[in-house]
């Protein structure tokens, strides 16, 4: 059975990109626009791997992966961040919200693809 990766992104393009090369690779892919629709979507939902976003409306990318770490069901997840912030201080919040990696766009789907095997097995 295919693993199911939920791509958080409120850009359509970049949701459509990343959920083009995950089908691709045999993934099936869980969309979400923003925090809180990720939120509502993962209730009952099986995922192996979160994408998100940073900069996000209504519940931002760090947000997000905190009330992730605070649900019994997807409390170890791995969390992926995919954002235009390279900063290390960002980074290093993303890390301590529970971030498993963390991947710069615009993003190569080679790269993108390596990480999520790398982190599926």
């Amino acid at each position: 059975m295919a693993k199911t990766i939920m791509t958080v992104d409120d850009s359509n393009s970049v949701r459509q990109m990343v959920g083009f090369t995950l089908k691709g690779a045999g993934y099936d892919v869980l969309e979400a626009c923003d925090g809180q629709d990720a939120l509502s979507k993962l209730n009952g939902s099986k995922v192996h791997l979160i994408i998100t976003d940073l900069n996000m409306p209504n519940l931002d990318g760090i947000g997000l992966i905190r009330s992730v770490r605070g649900l019994a069901a997807h409390k170890f997840v791995p969390i992926v961040m995919l954002t235009t912030e390279s900063q290390a201080s960002k980074k290093q919040e993303g890390k301590s919200a529970g971030a498993t990696g963390w991947i710069v766009k615009p993003f190569k789907p080679d790269q993108l693809l390596a990480v999520v095997k790398k982190i599926l097995g």
